[in-house]
């Protein structure tokens, strides 16, 4: 398992344990995993973004903390506060964490987020010229989603 992805699962463990808020010091957390705090920022801005359904604030500083916190929406929330942050175009990679986080979020069954994800691939997108693909993958995201909604 890569560094990241154990920081990741740290830090979800310990919004389980703390009812969906985690506060945390980098430097502390760095040398707690051996890596460096740069890391940790990384799997925090790549990890834990608003479209993921989190929201992150950091006070700099001798007491500097970074707190993270599981946003609890309900279901036509949740999902119209996705569709708001698409915008007009969506990569392939963006749109696989929002349906992970559906999932997890138990916003759709695994079954639903593969479809989804199926019906969003560039694979499936591969007859239209590259350019058009993130554009016509938000649309058809947004529209899957407000599906789901009803």
């Amino acid at each position: 398992m890569r560094m990241s992805d154990i920081l990741a699962q740290y830090i979800n463990e310990l919004l389980n344990e703390a009812d969906g808020i985690a506060e945390i010091q980098r430097n502390d957390l760095a040398n707690q995993f051996g890596c460096v705090p740069s890391q940790i920022n990384y799997v925090i801005t790549s990890r834990f973004t608003p479209e993921q359904g989190y929201s992150v604030e950091s006070r700099r500083g001798g007491g500097g903390y970074i707190r993270i916190s599981r946003r609890r929406l309900c279901k036509s929330d949740f999902v119209m506060h996705i569709i708001n942050s698409i915008g007009d175009r969506l990569d392939a990679g963006t749109a696989r964490a929002m349906i992970d986080n559906l999932y997890q979020n138990q916003l759709v069954t695994a079954e639903e987020g593969g479809l989804i994800k199926a019906a969003i691939s560039d694979r499936a997108l591969s007859p239209l010229p590259k350019e058009w693909r993130d554009e016509v993958r938000a649309s058809i995201f947004k529209t899957t989603l407000l599906a789901t909604k009803e």
